[in-house]
């Protein structure tokens, strides 16, 4: 009896479905067709056969978002009614009010939807619906154009929570970002700033809930204490929807409502508007990472060693950088607008050009076809420039040194050898006497070429002891006198100087060449005056060795470069002095390993005062200011 009153009932439901004037679709929760009646036929032109077990693709694709917004508005327990359009199998868009609830097992649990569709004519209450949704989409459109008219990220992400309030009529609303397995909200609107920055997991919000059903919108009226958000007076729902960025999730928006409900538009919406939300946020990062990489470009331009410059498709210089600037002695304001200050090799060579100012640029450069634009680098060459100058000068000056005295030994040794019993005794020792004075300045080229080579390497080895200066100099000085007819000399070193601290062979090897020096750039001669004193230099105590000469003397500009390697001063007549440069780079070296100096001054009413500084072993307070 109770098998056949099942079935009774089974034949009366499918009685009524069939004779139903309204089209009847069921669908199962994932949207599958499980009933389709013979209105529907007739409604839609598709059979029964042709859909059960499929999905019906009678929604048109722009109302999807409005489709899926009210299934699931009734999911949560709501009989959603609303007037829209449909497909029919030709492709006509059929206009009908639907009315759509949750289908239910005797259990009560829902298993699906049934979708009641009824043919519009004049249906007030769907017409007002339709109208407001209208309303609200174009409002979606403005609203659009303001959000993606924003560049600035977190601009971006305030506007939207802004105009999804105002969309959705939400009491407040909020965008969370996904930070790996946390969320962080990053903008809210109408909700206390202090909660700006509160996070969650991910794993058991809601924004989680909805990544797993694979949705794009969610209501939810049960969870409403997820994340922050039970902190809003009332609140008894909230919808949200994913913003996707490059087709990953990269936030959600929350629309909170605590004294309306959330229809089917406002879902809807909020669809809508999460989708737009993804593309602004995109724009935006995109816009971010530009002026990440122009900030990048400037440090690096503004921050190089090296000059650049910009030019345009006519040679104007449209960037010019701080580096270029120094270099040139032309700042910005000077050449934009104008050709660079200097000749251009052709892209991709290497020229090397010297200013009016004396610096020698390499200069290279490159065209940029997308753009007509050429990126020119240079740099400052001029001490290489130098340097090489200097050991070519190294190089035949030494030649030159070497050949005088090998060709007088040669030449002497050869008549010697082949006249040695024609001459006279004395013609024997006048010539063996000048052998012997060739060979030790030989000794002495090779020795200043040694001293050069491990003065260069750092490799100048002295010792530090206490000695005594005074004695030093009086050895440096004895018999000089008498080796020039033309100078006076004199000597004047007080008693009681203190011992210095340093080694007594490098500083003899250092007053020896202040000395050469004296008589070589006093050719005419003069007084060559030697005076030591004691003195505090810079804090330090120490004993001071001045030499003086009234020689050829030495231009300012040169009073420094003369200590360096390989140095001949081309002005006045020193340069027919002759030598290799090295005398006073070793002089220098060999003072500052002793913790000492060395330096060039002019000598009042002309000459040069050369000036030794080295420091006490010991330590008193009789100093004399010099």
């Amino acid at each position: 009896m109770g098998d056949e009153k099942v079935e009774s009932d089974d034949g009366i439901a499918r009685a009524v479905l069939a004779s139903s004037p309204n089209a009847i679709v069921a669908l199962d929760r994932d949207q599958t067709v499980v009933q389709w009646n013979s209105a529907a036929e007739r409604l839609f032109g598709w059979t029964a056969d042709e859909l059960l077990g499929r999905r019906a693709p009678i929604v048109p694709p722009e109302l999807s978002a409005e489709h899926n917004a009210v299934l699931e508005r009734v999911r949560t327990g709501d009989v959603v009614s609303l007037r829209t359009k449909r497909l029919h199998k030709d492709g006509r868009m059929i206009d009908v009010r639907v009315d759509i609830s949750a289908l239910r097992h005797d259990s009560a649990a829902m298993v699906g939807y049934v979708c009641v569709h009824h043919s519009v004519r004049d249906d007030q209450t769907a017409r007002h619906r339709g109208e407001q949704r209208e309303r609200l989409v174009r409002r979606l459109t403005d609203v659009v154009g303001d959000i993606n008219a924003e560049l600035e990220l977190p601009a971006v992400l305030d506007r939207i929570a802004a105009s999804l309030t105002e969309l959705t009529g939400a009491d407040a609303g909020g965008f969370v970002l996904i930070e790996g397995e946390r969320l962080r909200l990053v903008s809210a609107h109408k909700l206390p700033p202090s909660l700006r920055g509160a996070t969650a997991d991910l794993r058991t919000s809601l924004v989680g809930k909805l990544l797993r059903t694979g949705k794009t919108v969610l209501l939810e009226t049960q969870e409403v204490g997820d994340l922050i958000w039970a902190e809003l007076p009332g609140l008894h729902s909230i919808a949200l929807g994913i913003a996707a960025v490059g087709g990953r999730p990269y936030g959600a928006l929350y629309a909170l409502f605590a004294k309306r409900k959330a229809g089917h538009v406002e879902l809807e919406l909020l669809e809508l508007l999460a989708g737009h939300a993804g593309i602004a946020v995109g724009n935006a990062m995109a816009y971010q990472d530009v002026l990440r990489q122009r900030a990048h470009e400037r440090a690096v331009f503004d921050a190089s060693a090296d000059g650049i410059a910009v030019l345009d498709r006519g040679g104007v210089v449209i960037q010019w950088n701080p580096a270029a600037g120094e270099l040139t002695g032309h700042h910005a304001d000077d050449v934009l607008g104008g050709p660079p200050p200097f000749p251009l090799p052709a892209p991709g060579e290497k020229d090397t050009f010297q200013l009016p100012s004396g610096v020698w640029l390499d200069v290279v450069s490159a065209a940029i076809p997308e753009t007509g634009e050429t990126v020119v680098d240079f740099r400052d060459v001029t001490s290489a420039k130098e340097l090489e100058e200097a050991k070519d000068l190294f190089l035949a000056t030494t030649s030159h040194e070497l050949r005088t005295p090998i060709t007088v030994v040669r030449g002497f040794a050869g008549t010697l050898d082949a006249r040695w019993d024609k001459m006279s005794d004395t013609e024997r020792r006048a010539a063996v006497r000048t052998i012997a004075e060739r060979s030790r300045s030989l000794a002495q080229l090779m020795d200043h070429l040694l001293l050069g080579a491990r003065a260069g390497a750092e490799e100048l080895a002295v010792r530090a002891e206490p000695f005594d200066l005074a004695a030093v100099v009086r050895r440096a000085t004895l018999g000089l006198p008498e080796l020039s007819a033309k100078h006076k000399m004199v000597v004047e070193v007080p008693g009681g100087l203190p011992p210095v601290l340093g080694d007594p062979a490098a500083t003899d090897i250092v007053l020896s060449q202040l000395l050469e020096n004296a008589f070589k750039y006093s050719p005419d001669g003069g007084l060559i005056r030697v005076e030591a004193w004691r003195e505090a230099s810079g804090g330090q105590d120490g004993v001071v060795v001045v030499v003086d000469d009234e020689g050829v003397g030495i231009a300012a500009a040169d009073r420094e470069r003369i200590f360096e390697r390989f140095v001949q001063i081309d002005t006045g007549d020193r340069r027919r002095f002759g030598g290799v440069g090295l005398g006073l780079y070793i002089v220098r070296k060999l003072a500052r390993a002793q913790d000492g100096d060395v330096s060039a001054h002019p000598r009042p009413g002309g000459g040069t005062r050369m000036r030794l500084f080295l420091p006490c072993a010991t330590t008193s307070t009789d100093i004399r200011e010099g």
